[in-house]
Parts: C-alpha cells; sequence; structure tokens
C-alpha cells in the first residue's frame, strides 16, 4: 500500500459558520454535529472567524480508492504510529483515509510506515 505525504501544513479548527471557508482549495474536511463546526484545511486559508484552532498538522493519504469491503486499513496505520508514541487525527472520505499527525512527529511517522511495509510518496 502506498501512502502520500501532502506538502501543506494544515490546521484543524472551530468555526462559527461555512461562510469564510475557501471551498476552492484541493483539500477541505469539514464535520458537523450539533454542538461543533470543524474544519481541517491548509493553514493558509484558515477562515478568519475561526474560535479555535491548532496548527502544525502535515497530512497522509492513502492512495488509491479503497474498497468499503477492506477491513482494517486505517487501525493498521493508526497502530504503528501509536507503537511508536505518535497521535493521529484521522478523516475518511467515501474514496479513501487520511492520517494527521503532527509535524514534529512527521519525521518518525514517514520512517515508522516505510518500516512496516508502506510505500510512502
Amino acid at each position: 500500500m502506498v501512502i502520500k505525504v501532502l506538502s501543506p501544513v494544515f490546521s484543524v479548527c472551530k468555526i462559527p459558520d461555512l461562510s469564510m471557508v475557501n471551498m476552492r482549495d484541493d483539500y477541505v474536511f469539514i464535520g458537523k454535529t450539533e454542538e461543533e463546526l470543524s474544519l481541517v484545511c491548509d493553514t493558509n486559508y484558515i477562515p478568519s472567524n475561526y474560535t479555535d484552532r491548532e496548527d502544525n498538522w502535515r497530512v497522509f493519504k492513502i492512495q488509491g480508492q479503497l474498497d468499503f469491503s477492506l477491513i482494517g486499513i486505517l487501525s493498521k496505520i493508526t497502530k504503528i504510529l501509536a507503537d511508536n508514541k505518535i497521535g493521529v487525527f484521522a478523516v475518511s472520505t467515501y474514496n479513501t483515509d487520511y492520517i494527521l499527525v503532527k509535524e514534529e512527529n512527521l519525521s518518525l511517522a514517514t520512517k515508522s510506515l516505510a518500516e512496516a511495509g508502506y510505500g510512502i510518496v
């Protein structure tokens, strides 16, 4: 399995509404519950109306379209990272999964996944 490291630095933030979100950016992840509206995006495109934010996240994208019948992909990757004391923030889309790690852990995360047999690009 091949994992791509995306080049932008990302932020995770809370926002009051979607009015200032740059939906034209390549990567925008939105989560909404009755308690909050969360946004993951390139740090350069954080809307100015955020209420909380956490910066310096890097993103691993699992390459290819994952079939819903595949089991354990995300858990295997996160176990490798957890075994190396690396915290994660995961986002899934219809096609694939994205794993965010803090920038200071990127090198160790990349090394750990490569040693476990994942191709890193």
